[in-house]
Formats: C-alpha cells, structure tokens, sequence
C-alpha cells in the first residue's frame, strides 16, 4: 500500500509540472507550443514586433497597429509565469510578453495555425519555442 501512495503523490507532482506543457492552457501559462509556434487559448499563432524592446515593460504597438495586431490581452488576475511576464500598455490594460517582448495576434490569421503575419514587413515574426 506503501508503494502505491508514493506512485500516486509521484503522479501528482509530475502532472503538476507537466501542465504547462499540455494541450490545454494551464492557468498560469497564456501560451502553448503547437507546430513548432506559440499560441493563444484559442489556437492563433502569436508573433513579436521587432520595434518592441525586451524587458522595457511596454508596446511600441498601439492605436492602428494594435487594431491590426491585437495584443494578447492579460486578465487583471493573471500573474507572470516562468518566461512569460505582463507589460503595461499605454491606454493601461495589461498585455502578455514572452521572454520581455509583448505579444500579438495578427487580423488577417483567420483559422488556429494561420501564420499570415510571419516575417510581415521584417518586423513581425512567429514565436519559435
């Protein structure tokens, strides 16, 4: 019996490590890895623009751009998880980073692995894990 308390508190610890890295979004993680890309809850590929400078804590995508690349929005509950942070926006909501650079989703993306926006004027690009 012994045995089989161990295994199932191994179980536990191990599930609960392994979460993130699920097909499922973890709560404490806004994106997971789906061929070789991040993204979103919903399946939409999340890019990077370079013009954003990492661990500055803010977009440089607002107005225009940001109605053609949505951020991908933090909810006032969520916290900073491992490489992902939470960077203020200039109308103050909170958007998600990776690895100190805010991210996006791209308008013309219309299905869960479209990557419209890949290599966009240069300065747009997939996130690759």
């Amino acid at each position: 019996m012994k045995h089989l308390s161990t295994l199932a508190a191994l179980l536990i610890t191990a599930a609960s490590f392994a979460a993130p890295l699920t097909g499922a979004m973890a709560a404490d993680a806004p994106a997971k890895l789906a061929n070789g890309a991040l993204v979103d809850a919903k399946g939409m590929t999340l890019y990077t623009f370079d013009k954003d400078v990492a661990g500055s804590g803010k977009s440089t995508c607002n107005g225009g751009c940001a109605a053609l690349w949505p951020p991908a929005m933090a909810a006032a509950s969520d916290q900073p998880a491992g490489a992902y942070t939470i960077v203020m926006r200039d109308d103050g909501a909170r958007q998600w980073a990776y690895k100190g650079k805010p991210v996006y989703t791209y308008q013309a993306d219309q299905k869960p692995g479209d990557r419209a926006g890949d290599n966009f004027k240069d300065v747009w690009h997939i996130i690759k894990e």
